[in-house]
C-alpha cells in the first residue's frame, strides 16, 4: 500500500483562537461554531494556523 496524503478539516489560529472548518460543498474554509456562536477570534488578526503541530498530512504505508 502506498502512502496517503490527507488534508486538514479544521484549524485554529494560535494568536486569537479563531476556529475554521473545511466545507466540502463550498470548497472553502468556514468559521467554526460553538453552539450558536461563531468562533470569529480577532477580525484584525493575521491568523497563524498551526501548520507544524500534531496534524500529520502523510499516512505512512503499511509494511
Amino acid at each position: 500500500m502506498s502512502a496517503q496524503v490527507r488534508k486538514p478539516t479544521a484549524r485554529i489560529c494560535e494568536a486569537c483562537g479563531r476556529g475554521e472548518q473545511w466545507d466540502d460543498d463550498l470548497e472553502a474554509w468556514q468559521i467554526a461554531r460553538d453552539g450558536d456562536r461563531k468562533q470569529v477570534g480577532n477580525p484584525h488578526c493575521i491568523h497563524e494556523w498551526d501548520i507544524t503541530g500534531t496534524f500529520k498530512p502523510v499516512d505512512a504505508a503499511d509494511s
